[in-house]
């Protein structure tokens, strides 16, 4: 039986502690440029260090596969990691649940907010094709659900929200450089909170560098990381509307 409490990269063998890392250097291709990306990865505290790869990118650019044995384990038991707690239904049964829990269709908002033009997330959720088998929100008959695409500002996210009484709005930030989705997840609270509406919708990000965690932290209700299913989202929505009324 294996031990959770001393967890170590499986390469080869098991516990063989070997890992790999991908990435550039500043430097021109060859032996040197080799060398550089060596004792990169050494000085991380990784043993034996072997340059697998190394392209040249141009520009003085050089691209680097290093392979490794990490000296370090895991302590898998201890781990406790925030996550959304909520019973996932499927297509049938959240319908249902909305007909008989709630009685009427609920409104749903979902966008790419700020800078962020990249679709690929919000369209899983809402649109009416879906995402590996489960039809997007839009299919749902007991959901109005709305989305308004990339680069959407908040200021016109609130106004839609308020114009459509919204019951929950989606935000999806997939390309976040220099961590610029967390002012503009913040903003929207902030927005949502000034207009006197945030405690009357439920608020849900998601995006490959989002987590439950970081989207209470931002004020959100709930954060879904990659490979979210729309019942996911729609289970979560409907049970916290639920919840609130109940509370």
């Amino acid at each position: 039986m294996r031990d959770l409490r001393h967890v170590r990269p499986y390469g080869d063998t098991l516990d063989d502690g070997m890992v790999q890392f991908s990435f550039s250097l500043p430097v021109p291709h060859g032996e040197e440029a080799r060398e550089a990306a060596r004792q990169f990865v050494a000085k991380m505290g990784v043993l034996e260090p072997q340059v697998v790869h190394a392209a040249d990118l141009g520009e003085d650019m050089t691209f680097f596969v290093v392979y490794g044995k990490a000296p370090h384990d895991i302590d898998y038991t201890a781990i406790k990691v925030p996550k959304v707690e909520s019973p996932v239904m499927d297509f049938y049964e959240i319908n249902q649940f909305i007909r008989d829990r709630i009685g009427r269709k609920i409104v749903v908002l979902g966008a790419c907010t700020g800078s962020d033009a990249h679709t690929v997330g919000i369209d899983a959720i809402m649109n009416m094709k879906g995402y590996a088998g489960e039809y997007g929100l839009e299919r749902y008959p007991e959901i109005e659900a709305y989305n308004l695409g990339s680069q959407v500002l908040n200021e016109e996210l609130v106004k839609k929200a308020l114009e459509l009484k919204a019951d929950a709005i989606l935000v999806s930030q997939v390309v976040t450089q220099k961590d610029v989705h967390i002012p503009n997840l913040g903003e929207l609270v902030e927005l949502l909170e000034a207009q006197g509406i945030r405690n009357k919708i439920v608020l849900v990000c998601g995006g490959p560098r989002l987590g439950h965690e970081l989207a209470l932290e931002l004020g959100y209700d709930a954060g879904f990381g990659s490979g979210t299913l729309a019942p996911e989202v729609a289970s979560f929505i409907v049970n916290e509307m639920v919840k609130r009324t109940v509370g």
